[in-house]
């Protein structure tokens, strides 16, 4: 499927508004951003990597993993191999929110494949 502008737009409204229609965490872009690295870039995942990985400064992934972690979608636990570190690993609840989120993003491609 080629997008373009107008239609990428749409999907991705289409795809928000029904995110923030459900019962969910309404999740910053940020937060959201943060969220797809965990997932989608292979482990280990640390406050410095994703920081580095998004351009964006460590206190601002902090903030989001916050977030995140109260959500129950990322964990952080000491690294066993530097105790100063602190990785972030996924969890089966962030993995749910994801999947149900790239559901909503495939229903609101329906209209513009056809």
């Amino acid at each position: 499927m080629d997008l373009s502008n107008q239609n990428a737009l749409a999907l991705w409204s289409g795809a928000i508004a029904e995110s923030v229609r459900n019962a969910g965490p309404d999740l910053s872009a940020r937060q959201m951003a943060i969220l797809l690295e965990a997932y989608l870039a292979p482990p280990p995942h640390t406050v410095r990597g994703l920081a580095a990985s998004l351009n964006v400064s460590k206190p601002a992934v902090t903030r989001a993993l916050d977030t995140l972690s109260k959500h129950g979608f990322v964990r952080r636990v000491p690294d066993p191999q530097d105790k100063r570190s602190i990785l972030v690993q996924r969890t089966v609840k962030g993995s749910v929110f994801l999947s149900e989120f790239s559901d909503l993003i495939a229903a609101a491609a329906q209209p513009i494949a056809s």
